[in-house]
């Protein structure tokens, strides 16, 4: 085992290399391999709490910064509408800089793919690392569109699908690449604007009949650059696997491990049983296995398949279609723990108490044949006493010992207080055709919470075997909100009469004791919505940090490899640290770790945004015949183009413009996340009971506008619209008043 170095002897080094002091450098320099750079990593923590090193991102130093006058290239607007940039060129160790823009109102116009020249401010407790000021505009890179192609006498236009894209692009003759009127067709920037303005584009690709039936997931998949097509040499690779045999694999296949997923499901990857145990000393006990698809004997590393899992990171599910991590011969065949079948698996064997607390763990390499694949529904219907012929075999012997297991989850569940979040989630119910047949709210039952229990346990244990063996993973992290989206969810909560808890180290039990308060109010949905708001982005990263919104200390996906790349080296570290095989984690993967993590968390937010934008369009469409009726629904968002409505007969996401809430002049603040009329008064804010006309609707693009008819069951009074971006001078004393007052109640200051 390689010698880890004293603490004295590391600062030393740090001292005298002021620019390699990234825990990797440290490891390089003083020969540090393997299971031994976990014993370097607490010594680097002992130096840091002992305050010695103050740690930034992966850097034992000052984290690299950027100069206070930068090159940005802007990467567009987020779903509240603030632009964001990153920089052109970056060499730091830690994380690539995100940048929000600040425009003036004599600012230009920016966009996706636009390069500035920004004077930059360093800013704290954002969850961004800059504010930008532009300086100037220096010109756009290559930017791509997606959109409809409409034939002309020389060449032709494309009309875009994104939503707020308001130009058409020009295609010359010879640019059009064949493509045909009325085809939906991806192409890039061709150079300077052309005739009339307009910005010249040669097509790249044709993407065929934009309404034909499925459509919808094909323009996401390419709007957002998801890769859907396997190379041949990845599908070679995967059609060459054979299934694993019993060799150097423990014999599960006496236990009813039986899968149960929704009734569509495309992957069976997750397989569970339960029993009492039998160990009189653990009396009113249960033992849980939870097994997984061995996807790591099929993708080893340095494989087409690993490197082409690794591009992908996860899976993309959409309502029609999903495309895979893996090629179908192993994602839909060998993985798949399908009924009756010898499949490879990592089992896990917990015993709990009837507490239902965790006293011991296993794993095992194994072979397992599940007797059934079940759905929810008929798990939940076969418990309630309507088995049927697949669970009635299966009730005594299987089911109800699940649920008795489940019991003492719960029970522990309820000690550890998790966030517990009562959000709806809605699904799009298509027709044979591709049209939309319904739009309704997932059902949460016993079931669905069951396998999420036991997942969640597994990821546990999973995590606290690699900590205790010191193999590095991928954890799965949740940071706690910061203290200005606590503020902002103070100040929400106490403007509709509850309390949230100041003054104290901020616990997932204060947010259910809000949210416990609200349920069953008029203003329980805003508070579930700005609980969410106020949350961080979990990732995925080496550190042992936790995960703030499950409240676990240990915390690692495990149970899904299949479709996240994170389960993958999760499994492969299990394989290490038991010495099982060939096909584990290479010790130069440890390395690329932090590497790793921050790619496919960028992954999953990338599908986590097609998914959303191909349910848009689903809901669009299915709205579409519906013009002119009236709607009611809760504001959701504010921005100072308008506000946003979450209508709650689907659930979709609606578009108030200024507009569309009357003829009077609206001021935007920020900060207090309002529009207020300066006329009236009027008062728009998150969490508003609204009724609304439905004005308009665009399926290509999602995008819904409305017109806003009451307000918190008050007619809208219609005032006296205002030139824009001026005051009229007649402004009421009430209506100042009422915004001072406000602003007096807004006690955070943007840095």
């Amino acid at each position: 085992m390689s010698k880890i170095p004293s603490k004295s002897e590391i600062l030393e080094w740090i001292e005298q290399n002021p620019t390699k002091a990234a825990k990797r450098d440290i490891a390089k320099a003083f020969g540090i391999k393997g299971a031994a750079r976990i014993d370097l990593k607490q010594v680097l923590k002992e130096l840091e709490a002992e305050g010695h090193l103050e740690k930034r991102k992966r850097s034992y130093q000052d984290p690299d910064r950027l100069p206070p006058v930068s090159v940005l290239l802007v990467t567009g607007p987020d779903n509240q509408g603030d632009l964001f940039a990153k920089p052109m060129e970056w060499h730091g160790e830690g994380v690539e800089p995100r940048v929000l823009i600040i425009s003036r109102a004599s600012d230009p116009a920016l966009g996706e793919g636009d390069r500035i020249l920004a004077r930059l401010t360093l800013v704290k407790d954002e969850p961004y690392h800059y504010e930008a000021r532009l300086i100037r505009r220096i010109g756009t890179n290559p930017k791509k569109v997606l959109g409809i192609f409409r034939k002309g006498a020389e060449g032709g236009r494309i009309m875009p699908i994104d939503k707020g894209a308001d130009r058409e692009w020009t295609v010359a003759a010879d640019a059009t690449y064949g493509a045909k009127d009325g085809e939906l067709v991806e192409a890039e920037q061709a150079g300077p604007k052309g005739r009339m303005g307009l910005p010249r584009a040669r097509i790249v690709e044709r993407l065929g009949d934009p309404s034909a039936p499925k459509a919808v997931s094909l323009i996401a998949i390419h709007q957002h650059g998801i890769p859907d097509e396997f190379p041949d040499e990845v599908i070679a690779e995967a059609d060459a696997k054979k299934p694993v045999g019993l060799k150097g694999r423990e014999d599960l296949r006496d236990l009813p491990l039986i899968t149960i997923d929704p009734s569509d499901a495309r992957d069976h990857d997750d397989a569970c049983y339960a029993h009492a145990d039998e160990d009189p000393k653990n009396k009113g006990g249960h033992v849980i296995w939870v097994a997984i698809a061995d996807v790591a004997a099929y993708v080893t590393p340095g494989s087409a398949l690993d490197a082409e899992a690794r591009k992908r990171g996860n899976s993309t599910y959409f309502p029609d279609r999903v495309v895979p991590m893996l090629p179908d011969r192993l994602s839909g065949d060998l993985c798949s723990l399908h009924e009756g079948v010898p499949r490879a698996c990592i089992a896990v064997r917990m015993v709990l108490d009837a507490k239902g607390s965790k006293l011991s763990h296993s794993f095992h390499r194994g072979l397992m044949r599940s007797p059934a694949s079940l759905h929810y529904e008929e798990v939940q219907d076969a418990i309630d006493g309507r088995p049927n012929d697949r669970t009635g075999p299966l009730l005594e012997a299987v089911l109800k010992p699940l649920y008795a297991a489940y019991a003492a989850l719960k029970a522990a569940r309820a000690a550890r207080q998790p966030l517990d979040l009562d959000l709806p989630e809605r699904r799009v119910e298509l027709a044979d055709d591709g049209t939309v047949k319904s739009v309704n709210f997932k059902d949460r039952l016993d079931a669905h919470k069951l396998i999420e229990e036991f997942m969640v346990l597994a990821n546990v244990a999973a995590a606290e075997t690699l900590l205790e063996k010191k193999i590095p993973l991928l954890f799965r992290i949740h940071e706690e909100p910061t203290q200005e989206k606590l503020d902002s969810l103070r100040e929400t909560a106490q403007a509709a009469g509850f309390t949230l808890a100041k003054g104290q180290v901020l616990q997932t039990a204060h947010l259910n004791k809000l949210l416990n308060d609200a349920a069953g109010t008029d203003d329980a949905e805003l508070i579930n919505i700005s609980t969410l708001r106020s949350m961080t982005q979990a990732y995925y990263g080496p550190d042992h940090i936790g995960h703030f919104g499950l409240a676990l200390r240990s915390y690692a996906h495990f149970t899904s490899p299949i479709r996240r790349y994170a389960d993958l080296i999760v499994h492969r570290a299990l394989i290490t640290a038991h010495g099982w095989g060939k096909d584990g984690l290479p010790p130069e993967e440890y390395d690329r770790l932090e590497q790793t993590g921050a790619h496919i968390s960028d992954t999953e937010r990338r599908s986590m945004v097609a998914e959303r934008d191909t349910t848009d369009r689903y809901l669009a469409s299915y709205l579409s015949e519906r013009v002119g009726t009236e709607l009611t629904g809760r504001i959701s968002g504010i921005a100072r183009f308008g506000a946003f409505v979450k209508l709650d007969e689907t659930g979709a996401d609606g578009l108030l413009p200024m507009r569309a809430l009357g003829r009077e002049y609206f001021h935007y603040d920020r900060d207090a996340q309002t529009l207020m009329g300066s006329d009236t008064g009027m008062l728009i804010s998150i969490g508003q009971r609204v009724k609304v006309r439905l004005a308009e609707v665009v399926p290509v693009t999602g995008g819904i506008a409305l017109e806003l008819l009451e307000i918190e069951d008050q007619k809208v009074t219609q005032g006296s619209r205002s030139p824009a971006g001026r005051s009229p001078r007649g402004k009421s004393h009430k209506a100042k008043r009422k915004k001072d007052k406000l602003k007096r109640k807004v006690s955070r200051k943007r840095r």
